[in-house]
């Protein structure tokens, strides 16, 4: 089972020109392969799961082909020797999955894959009803691993250290993590979620997950999930050469890059404290980068 690690998690300053003050906290340091927000969403899914002890304990899941939720799961599966299926999204890859990053560690971590049409994919509901009558003890965990359970996971993420903030942000793809600190943030927070999606079905789902209206959603500047931009891996490389902080391009990257304008605008009043929640996600970079390579582009620096 999944244990609260006994190591602090760091909350560092990220010294700019701006007239506020932004930190981000290394949430992406929890584990070295369960990925930041994916360990606590995880977290009390796993657990109350296996308190019930399983005759054939099983986890299915879903997610696109680069997903750090199912390069979480399955580094979950492998750690506490538990078979893992990953549903995944396309089966343009199906014959040739072992040169994608994301899959190939995967299946070194046990995962097994399932491909299924975009098409086949939206239907998740037909789906899971196929899996709970063909593996009834088996756990089945929704794409992005977001839930009303794994909501309750993301509390841990704010304590005594995150309370000297006016503002809380996050990326947001599907939408738990935001659900979280909104549902667990003081009075006087507001919290921000970067989106990293075109989901106009997001603020409803927060909303009923959080049960509160301390949170607003913005774009950021390439919404479409897993769109890369020359200007946005320019960001990734600058950031970490001047603050040593990897980022990923698909959530921490937009999520800072956004902060940072947000910041150059006027948009937080002054002497405002904003904390950024670095939610992992750095396994996707050298999916990305094959991407950029193909294209001809830019990359992204890569980190030991």
């Amino acid at each position: 089972m999944l244990q609260i690690p006994d190591h602090k998690i760091p909350i560092i300053e990220i010294n700019t020109d701006f007239d506020v003050r932004i930190f981000i906290k290394r949430e992406d340091l929890i584990h070295p392969k369960i990925s930041g927000n994916k360990f606590w969403k995880l977290f009390f899914n796993v657990n109350h799961y296996l308190e019930k002890k399983p005759t054939n304990p099983l986890l299915i899941t879903f997610g696109g082909a680069f997903s750090n939720h199912i390069a979480s799961v399955a580094a979950f599966g492998k750690q506490f020797d538990i078979p893992t299926i990953g549903i995944i999204r396309g089966n343009e890859l199906e014959n040739n999955w072992q040169k994608n990053p994301t899959l190939s560690e995967a299946s070194e971590n046990g995962m097994h894959f399932l491909f299924v049409s975009r098409e086949d994919y939206q239907n998740k509901g037909k789906l899971i009803q196929e899996f709970s009558e063909k593996y009834p003890d088996a756990l089945i965990i929704p794409e992005g691993g977001s839930n009303e359970t794994a909501v309750e996971g993301i509390r841990y993420m704010l304590g005594n250290d995150t309370k000297d903030f006016d503002y809380l942000c996050t990326a947001v793809g599907t939408g738990g993590t935001i659900a979280g600190i909104s549902k667990c943030a003081e009075q006087y927070q507001k919290v921000i979620g970067i989106k990293v999606v075109k989901d106009d079905s997001l603020q409803k789902s927060i909303s009923e997950w959080s049960g509160r209206n301390n949170f607003e959603l913005i774009d950021a500047g390439e919404s479409r999930y897993g769109k890369i931009s020359d200007e946005n891996v320019r960001f990734i490389n600058w950031f970490h050469q001047e603050f040593q902080i990897p980022l990923d391009p698909i959530y921490t990257g937009k999520m800072m890059q956004t902060i940072f304008d947000w910041a150059e605008k006027g948009f937080f009043p002054k002497d405002s404290k904003i904390l950024a929640f670095h939610t992992g996600g750095l396994q996707g970079i050298k999916g990305a980068n094959q991407f950029l390579k193909n294209k001809g582009r830019i990359q992204i620096n890569e980190y030991p």
